[in-house]
């Protein structure tokens, strides 16, 4: 099973990119879902406290988790325990963590297609089977409760994504509670990645905790928080579970970067500042959604929030993978190619990343309007 595992085709696309850009090329990326700032500047400043004071090691900090808790609390309304709370190096390890001490080889897990690549092959790392449930424009690329209550054989568990990679789709509070609801009475177990939390410019996404309080959670602090490159995130557990997935911790990753955990810590006080961030992803996303029409795609998954246009380009191609290779070298653009998060329409799909400056979207809609129009349609 794990001789299946696929590679992430974005990450190929980058290195092209890079390889334009020490040749003298202009690039412009947005391949990658990271945002293009750095950490807050409270974070940078608690860092270097820490770097000229502390000699570190091996840390758990009691003081971020509390804060996490706090942050459900208010965010959510939702009363977690410190403890219930493991610190990552990141939302990957979260993901790793939470099946690895749920599940059992040969378990089938539910997700939706298109999702984030990782999750499929992280199942098939791990042994369990991925049961991808093609999720179109009709269900806005997004599970329903009624899915998952049609679905036999009923699977061990199930993971949710809102705001969704590659699409940006939010689960509506109603649907989300019926998700939970169907599971709670066909014992599916729910991990919830809200690792884009944050991230919403039509309505707040709703946390998993606020309907199944028995569900695991992911995030981490690599998108809102702007801090991709310090590897830390969380996995929040129901209190029964905590044991057996601190277990699992201890034996596989032991702890995130103790540096990063100060950082973070500081990190989660920075509202002001990560809200302008948001603002410039608004921005952003106003401005491809007016101009992208006009380029020929119409066709445009709601991005409710996260930081992603995925846009049909089945028009024009059906190897998405080549496009995006083209479009990089003819124009400097670099994009994600559907096949990266559907292995089946992935091919006429193609994902922007906003989590640039305006001033690159503008550019990038300047590379892309000429090159878009001598582009010949595919024959019908």
């Amino acid at each position: 099973m794990s001789s299946m595992i696929e590679p992430f085709h974005a990450i190929a696309i980058s290195g092209l990119a890079h390889q334009l850009k020490s040749e003298g090329r202009s690039v412009i990326h947005m391949e990658f879902g990271q945002p293009s700032t750095g950490a807050p500047r409270a974070a940078i400043e608690a860092a270097h406290k820490i770097l000229d004071n502390d000699p570190m090691g091996y840390w758990e900090s009691p003081a971020l988790k509390t804060r996490i808790a706090q942050h459900y609390k208010e965010t959510y309304g939702v009363e977690v325990a410190p403890g219930q709370l493991i610190l990552t190096c990141g939302a990957s390890p979260a993901l790793v963590l939470a099946l690895s001490s749920c599940f059992s080889p040969g378990d089938q897990i539910a997700l939706a297609r298109p999702g984030y690549v990782a999750y499929r092959n992280t199942l098939r790392a791990l042994h369990m089977v991925p049961v991808e449930l093609e999720c179109g424009p009709e269900e806005r690329f997004q599970l329903s409760a009624a899915r998952l209550a049609a679905l036999d054989p009923v699977p061990a568990g199930v993971i949710l994504a809102s705001p969704a990679n590659p699409t940006g789709t939010i689960i509506p509070a109603g649907e989300l509670e019926a998700i939970a609801q169907v599971c709670r009475e066909r014992g599916i177990k729910i991990i919830s990645d809200e690792i884009y939390h944050g991230l919403s410019y039509v309505e707040p996404a709703r946390s998993i905790l606020e309907f199944e309080p028995n569900a695991l959670v992911v995030n981490s602090f690599s998108k809102y928080f702007s801090m991709a490159g310090w590897r830390l995130g969380w996995l929040l557990n129901p209190p029964e579970h905590v044991e057996r997935a601190r277990a699992f911790m201890g034996a596989l990753f032991l702890t995130p970067p103790s540096l990063a955990q100060h950082a973070g810590l500081a990190a989660m006080d920075s509202r002001d500042e990560l809200e302008g961030h948001l603002e410039v992803y608004r921005a952003n996303r106003t401005l491809l959604l007016d101009a992208l029409p006009a380029l020929g795609l119409d066709a445009i998954a709601p991005p409710d929030g996260a930081f992603y246009i995925y846009a049909d380009v089945g028009h024009l191609t059906h190897d998405s993978l080549e496009f995006c290779q083209t479009l990089l070298r003819d124009t400097g653009v670099a994009t994600a190619p559907g096949i990266d998060f559907d292995p089946v329409e992935g091919g006429h799909f193609i994902r922007m990343s906003f989590a640039v400056s305006t001033r690159e979207i503008e550019e990038a809609l300047a590379r892309l309007k000429p090159w878009f129009a001598t582009r010949e349609r595919l024959a019908t």
